[in-house]
């Protein structure tokens, strides 16, 4: 890892060496992250072992545990018993994590674009009436599009947000929450259903797979600080290339 000037070793202990006050294992996770947003580190890619990255680093064993257990914990990295510890190829969202999907694919190296199929202004159904406790004939902004990482098809996605956390239709351009954020309204907490199903003929080619094949359908509600919904999204996620998880317990 030494002999590239631009190795990860070297942009990873760059980072490491920037003033902080978070936590080293923290800071070692944002180090790796940066690595393979940077392309440095590319999906399939193993690491070194952690007693190499320890001795590399000069930190501690336990430290490099810490970091890696959180990032195969967000899905970033894979472990696999006996062979060490990868960058993920599919892509994990953590179901108790409200992160946009260009932050996902962004955290896991991967390039996200959209491509839209429908941007419309207009008032609620009763439906989203419903979801969004809102009065008949709010108005509201829709955006159907197709989401996509590294030119590969992920996601088909189909929001609805209040018309008065925007400033304008225009305001959504790559990322819906970071127009969101700008607006001072973007989403703290959310509800979500997860459900599998098997994609119709319309998805399957947007999402370029097969009619038929396996898909995962989420639908999303999420809130602002004050209670107030301010978004209605469902999306439909190809089954051979996502995987959500949530971390649970007993108390």
């Amino acid at each position: 890892m030494e002999s590239n000037p631009i190795s990860p070793l070297v942009h990873i202990r760059a980072h490491l060496n920037e003033t902080s006050h978070l936590p080293l294992y923290q800071r070692l996770q944002r180090a790796l992250r940066s690595a393979i947003e940077h392309h440095l580190l590319k999906p399939e890619d193993a690491l070194p072992a952690e007693r190499q990255l320890a001795a590399d680093l000069a930190i501690s064993r336990i430290t490099v545990r810490k970091a890696i257990d959180g990032l195969v914990g967000e899905g970033v990295l894979v472990r696999r018993p006996g062979s060490g510890n990868f960058i993920n190829t599919r892509i994990e969202k953590n179901f108790a994590k409200l992160t946009s999907f260009s932050e996902d694919m962004r955290a896991r190296g991967r390039t996200p674009r959209s491509v839209w199929l429908k941007r419309s202004e207009g008032t609620v159904t009763p439906d989203e009436a419903m979801r969004l406790r809102l009065s008949p004939g709010a108005a509201v902004y829709r955006f159907h599009r197709m989401r996509y990482a590294d030119d590969e098809p992920m996601c088909l996605e189909y929001a609805t947000i209040v018309a008065s956390c925007l400033p304008s239709l225009e305001a959504v351009d790559t990322s819906m929450y970071d127009a969101l954020e700008r607006a001072g309204n973007r989403p703290v907490r959310a509800l979500q259903r997860l459900s599998a199903l098997l994609l119709n003929a319309e998805q399957a080619m947007l999402l370029q797979a097969r009619e038929g094949d396996a898909g995962l359908a989420v639908e999303r509600l999420g809130f602002l600080r004050d209670g107030r919904a301010v978004e209605f999204c469902r999306s439909y996620f190809r089954g051979d290339m996502y995987d959500f998880v949530a971390e649970l317990n007993a108390t």
